[in-house]
């Protein structure tokens, strides 16, 4: 190794970046150059100076939000029969006139496709009567629903209100207590396409802190659901859960397998809270080996933290 790729390669030295091989190259250099032995000591002073500097980064909450926007807008404008459009329009030399039918031929196309092939959705607990109702007046057994418009609480009286479209539009009202209201909450988030009502589901069944089938579908929204949002969500409701074996083992297989690093990090931070022995190793092999440096960094820092391991 000569002085160049030395002076190259101090800055990964101090990170720690290095293949070992590398790193005994330059150890090796630095002892024959006095050059370069200079320079690696400057690098280290001021390495040592920005240390003492308190490190502020971006909390895991807002990377994920931040990552979970960007990758719906990106969809959006990606697979939209909105960029479908542009794409055919700014491609295709045809007459204004001829331009103006085939817009209005796709759209009526796409509508009628939409309808048409609509899902059908499995046969969920709801109501059977119209108007606004209250789940634990109906039988909750036979219909099927088609969708989901909107969920949200009511500070007001403490119940959970629910605007469902099935063979009609209904309102139901009730507790999170109320088992109607419960199936409904938890069907959606394990069901329903939309991300922003599988979030307010899960957001509402966080109230019921001491239900172990509501910490179940908490588990199943952070390992299986497709949105960090919502995922996101999820961690944070555990996290305000009584601490027991299945959510530690959630929690070590977000950190070790979730391809999202605020996820994994978000999990750290639980994890460092409640840590034991059993966590330690884990700690300890991925500040060693992770493939993401940020990763690396945050469990040898919780390693020491919960240890004392240097």
């Amino acid at each position: 190794m000569n002085c160049e790729q030395v002076r190259e390669q101090i800055p990964l030295y101090l990170y720690d970046e290095l293949t070992a091989d590398t790193r005994t190259a330059l150890d090796d250099h630095v002892r024959t150059c006095s050059a370069c032995a200079a320079e690696l000591a400057a690098h280290q002073r001021l390495h040592e100076r920005l240390n003492e500097r308190p490190l502020r980064l971006p909390s895991p909450e807002l990377v994920v939000e931040c990552r979970s926007l960007l990758e719906e807008r990106l969809a959006e404008e990606a697979m939209g029969w909105r960029a479908l459009l542009r794409a055919w329009l700014a491609g295709t030399p045809v007459p204004a006139a001829s331009r103006a039918l085939a817009v209005l031929g796709i759209l009526i196309l796409g509508f009628g496709a939409g309808w048409t092939m609509r899902p059908q959705v499995e046969a969920v607990p709801a109501a059977t009567v119209s108007g606004p109702v209250t789940a634990g007046m109906t039988d909750l057994s036979n219909l099927r629903i088609a969708g989901i418009r909107q969920v949200a609480a009511e500070p007001q009286t403490g119940t959970v209100r629910l605007t469902v479209d099935a063979e009609q539009r209904l309102d139901l009202r009730g507790t999170v207590d109320d088992p109607g209201i419960q199936r409904l909450l938890i069907y959606a988030v394990k069901n329903y396409e939309n991300p922003g009502i599988r979030r307010e589901s899960l957001e509402l069944l966080d109230r019921r802190t001491n239900d172990p089938e509501v910490r179940d579908v908490l588990i199943y929204a952070l390992l299986n659901d497709r949105n960090d949002g919502v995922r996101r969500a999820a961690l944070s409701a555990l996290s305000e859960l009584q601490w027991d074996e299945p959510i530690r083992q959630t929690l070590i297989q977000v950190l070790t397998q979730d391809a999202n690093p605020g996820m994994r990090v978000a999990s750290v931070n639980l994890l460092a809270e409640h840590a034991d022995d059993s966590v330690v190793p884990v700690f300890r092999q991925l500040s060693e080996k992770d493939k993401n440096p940020y990763v690396r960094l945050k469990c040898a820092s919780t390693l020491r933290a919960v240890s004392g391991e240097n």
